[in-house]
């Protein structure tokens, strides 16, 4: 199987700037209703890059997001792309209850099946924030109504990951369970390397990631997922200055060149949305 034959899956995690993880300790959540958003514009910005490929994605979208801007859902829903669940709040699964996990996932649904009037099949944990500890929460996931999901990550990682998982899709609970369907590694040397995009396609050299996802495609002859979010087209977004040295380095690096990248990047792949490669959905 040649890479122009395969069709990956690109990927957008709805969140903006002041929800990612890293800024929890410093950007307490009662305080997101007042910051400036930027999701709007951003989520524009990537719908276009999107059209002038010719390519289509799978959008995991936050309840809280959904709720406050819902001419975000429609704008990508109206595009032809995918609507899918990141959750409500942008809580980490290993930091929640079962209840207050299956609440999350219930309240979001509903939302953005309420505003896309399309179901919501698929989901994607914050910080990929399932693994071996709460693999329960597939289970809940199936019991609302979802059908896959793309939350374990079989990397090593200080925040998460699963790196004895199976790199590609599989049934973790068995096969009458969850689907679950791993962003892209690509093995090299015997450890598995990040190849899904995230902060690791900023700071590597774009050739490193073309690479990686080529080797995928050619010596594996699977669809690679990727993924990106709308806060890493704004360079101009709000620094924040109470965060570690590591982190200011890993959210603010390269954000300037990330545009560009994805552009390189639909050129140089055949992309398409989750459901369409994985579930057969309106192939």
């Amino acid at each position: 199987m040649t890479t122009a034959l395969i069709r990956n899956a690109m990927t957008i995690d709805v969140e903006d700037y002041f929800q990612v993880s890293a800024f929890a300790s410093t950007i307490p959540r009662e305080q997101w209703g007042s910051l400036l958003c930027r999701v709007e514009r951003n989520i524009d910005i990537a719908l276009a890059l999107l059209d002038e490929g010719n390519a289509h994605a799978t959008f995991f979208t936050l309840g809280w997001i959904a709720e406050r801007y819902p001419t975000v859902v429609r704008r990508i829903v109206d595009n032809g792309h995918e609507l899918a669940s990141h959750g409500y709040g942008h809580q980490r699964v290993s930091e929640l209850s079962r209840n207050e996990f299956n609440e999350d996932i219930s309240r979001a649904k509903k939302i953005l099946e309420d505003l896309s009037g399309s179901p919501v099949i698929g989901y994607r944990a914050p910080s990929f924030s399932i693994g071996a500890d709460n693999l329960w929460a597939l289970d809940l996931l199936q019991e609302a109504g979802y059908q896959y999901s793309s939350s374990i990550y079989p990397i090593r990682h200080d925040h998460y990951g699963m790196p004895e998982a199976p790199r590609f899709a599989h049934y973790p609970r068995g096969t009458d369970g969850m689907l679950e369907l791993p962003p892209t590694t690509a093995v090299l040397l015997g450890r598995n390397l990040p190849a899904a995009g995230g902060g690791y396609f900023r700071l590597l050299p774009y050739q490193a990631s073309r690479w990686l996802i080529r080797r995928v495609n050619q010596q594996d002859g699977e669809p690679c997922i990727f993924y990106f979010h709308p806060w890493e087209l704004d360079p101009d977004q709000p620094r924040q200055v109470s965060i570690s040295t590591k982190t200011r380095f890993r959210h603010y690096v390269n954000l300037k060149r990330m545009e560009s990248r994805i552009q390189s990047l639909l050129q140089d792949f055949h992309w398409d949305r989750m459901d369409r490669i994985f579930m057969k959905a309106g192939a």
